[in-house]
């Protein structure tokens, strides 16, 4: 797939930072296209070229992210643990963002979208469960809780810190559940 050519770099770039004072100030929920559109001094028609509405603005960047933190093992020599640390980075990237959409004035849409992702993503590295058991719920929950208060926190620590204390508590959660037998 070619890159956007630098005009629709510069807009994505212009909207998204436009989403995230918008949802800092009025919340995810309340937000509109005309609003975005304007903050961002773009056209509507620029905004529909790009997207067809403020959620998929926003599962663009957050599937973007999944991507590389999903892609084929075989392709792909990065641990599970790397991934995660990676996909870290990415959060840190975007703080904003993130700490918007999974802030008070948020979206629970998106963070059930997130939960979603990570508990299909982690149900992979889990043989023989399958993404609507326990196991990946609870780690799911735990990854998101794990941003959240990172992101609440200012980021106290670097994304591979975090990424290594939430990796441990997830280990010992999968331990948990292979000792006595829940999925």
């Amino acid at each position: 797939m070619s890159q956007p050519n630098v005009r629709v770099r510069r807009t994505r770039a212009l909207l998204r930072e436009a989403l995230v004072e918008l949802i800092e100030d009025r919340g995810f929920e309340r937000v509109t296209v005309g609003e975005l559109t304007s903050r961002a001094m773009v056209s509507r028609a620029a905004f529909y070229r790009n997207y067809r509405d403020k959620y998929e603005l926003v599962e663009q960047i957050f599937d973007e992210a999944m991507a590389e933190m999903t892609a084929d093992d075989e392709a792909d020599p990065r641990s599970p643990a790397r991934r995660w640390a990676d996909f870290l980075g990415h959060i840190d990237a975007y703080h904003r963002l993130y700490g918007a959409l999974l802030g008070r004035k948020g979206s629970p849409w998106f963070a059930d979208r997130m939960r979603a992702a990570l508990a299909a993503m982690s149900s992979g590295h889990l043989p023989g469960r399958d993404p609507d058991s326990l196991v990946p719920s609870v780690i799911s929950a735990m990854m998101v809780q794990s941003i959240l208060w990172w992101l609440e926190h200012d980021r106290p620590c670097a994304s591979d810190e975090i990424a290594e204390r939430s990796s441990r508590l997830i280990r010992a959660v999968i331990e948990v559940a292979a000792d006595t037998g829940t999925g």
